[in-house]
């Protein structure tokens, strides 16, 4: 197992705080994916709390984040970190020809190709950017990386790149309700913003889905987390078992992660093998990993601790039997839930499974197009609402990995001028 440090890289902040403390790992997770390299300092004892001026290892001031410049943040909020860094900001236009909702790899590639072509571009994400790909310990198949790429650098990189051509990016802004016409879309964030633009580009993705089990919320941040955890495996102890629920690539990818830093990782999947689900080379290398251990047929139905994870319960889905197991660290990446709550008031057409509809002819939905405006026909990723594109996991038949996700959204913006000509 290695011991290679991955977090301080010439750390800009430093973070005080005790080990199992939901919020010292919100703060992490944050500035993981943001790209921001920090020095996690873990408090032990009440000597070291008194040594940077609180009381105690309980004192409620915690976690604390010192800055290069030595300003000092006690117990802060996610936005306070982001206005420090100087991330927080209002849209400096009152109208954009081009809005998109979602900064993952879609949304991201849009940006730059929108800002590159001359449109007046802003992007609205409502956490940070990178989506579920910035949450990668390493993403090996995406083309012209043969060594393969932090989800956290590649989310950076294109942020630069949007940032230099001229895109807006507003992060922590989460869009709550929509409004589009023909020629103007209007969207409403949850601050009570507005941001209109003459076309739309919906690229919000998906959200992990949830196990739904009692205690899981209480244990969210302390023992119990959403994602393939890359902020979280150099600070595992080495006598610990992590346990990795999921069967997709980010399962994966997060299992190979975590066994180089943990005697023993074990992979749960609801099904009976890895190929149907998992590409083959992360199969490959999770099968020829002596630490790692596949748990098929199987899943997580409780969740045991008191203010931290402790054991959890392993159900067999085929004999019914159930286990108790102790376990500190549960990582979910179970597939994802689409943002298209917004949809629904909006009008914009989903299937089943709550999925943006695109295209001219989604023939498995009845009366898809009888509310349609306009004589043509919807281009190949429009909705049913004239000017409002979608892009990446949130579109229904979309593939989820991020290369096609990147394609889709350069490919929005496309159509997107081929509807700005012909308004």
């Amino acid at each position: 197992m290695s011991e290679e440090p991955e977090i301080n890289r010439t750390a800009k902040i430093k973070i005080f705080g005790t080990a199992g403390a939901a919020r010292g790992y919100a703060i992490r997770d944050f500035l993981t994916r943001g790209d921001v390299p920090f020095e996690w300092i873990e408090l032990t004892n009440d000597q070291q709390a008194r040594a940077i001026g609180l009381e105690s290892i309980g004192d409620h001031r915690l976690p604390v984040c010192v800055f290069l410049d030595g300003t000092r943040l006690e117990c802060p909020t996610i936005r306070q970190i982001a206005e420090k860094l100087d991330w927080y900001r209002n849209p400096s236009r009152s109208e954009y020809d081009l809005a998109i909702y979602g900064a993952g790899p879609a949304g991201l590639s849009a940006a730059v190709y929108g800002a590159s072509e001359g449109l007046r571009t802003v992007l609205i994400e409502w956490y940070i950017v990178g989506g579920q790909a910035g949450t990668s310990s390493k993403i090996e198949n995406y083309l012209g990386f043969p060594k393969g790429i932090r989800g956290a650098d590649l989310a950076e990189a294109a942020r630069e790149q949007a940032c230099r051509f001229g895109a807006e990016i507003l992060i922590l802004r989460e869009g709550v309700r929509g409004e589009f016409h023909p020629g103007k879309g209007t969207g409403y964030l949850k601050d009570g913003t507005k941001i209109v633009a003459h076309a739309t580009i919906c690229a919000t993705g998906v959200a992990y889905r949830r196990l739904n089990l009692p205690n899981e919320d209480r244990l969210l941040g302390v023992g119990v987390y959403y994602g393939a955890g890359a902020s979280e495996a150099s600070l595992c102890r080495g006598d610990e078992h992590v346990y990795v629920v999921g069967g997709g690539n980010s399962a994966g990818q997060a299992v190979i992660h975590f066994s180089r830093y943990v005697p023993k990782v074990t992979m749960v999947i609801r099904g009976a093998g890895l190929k149907e689900t998992l590409s083959q080379y992360l199969v490959d290398r999770i099968l020829s990993a002596r630490n790692v251990e596949v748990l098929p047929n199987a899943e997580v139905t409780a969740l045991h601790g008191d203010g931290f994870l402790r054991s959890i319960s392993l159900t067999n889905n085929q004999t019914h039997r159930q286990t108790i197991v102790d376990a500190t660290r549960l990582f979910l990446c179970l597939g994802g839930v689409p943002h298209t709550e917004w949809a629904v008031e909006a009008g914009v057409a989903r299937d089943a499974e709550g999925y943006i509809l695109t295209g001219p002819d989604p023939s498995e939905v009845p009366n898809y197009r009888e509310n349609w405006p306009l004589k043509r026909t919807p281009y190949y990723l429009e909705t049913n609402r004239p000017g409002l594109f979608a892009a990446g996991d949130v579109r229904h038949g979309s593939v989820k990995r991020c290369a096609s996700a990147v394609g889709e959204g350069a490919m929005a913006v496309t159509f997107v001028h081929r509807y700005l000509a012909n308004s």
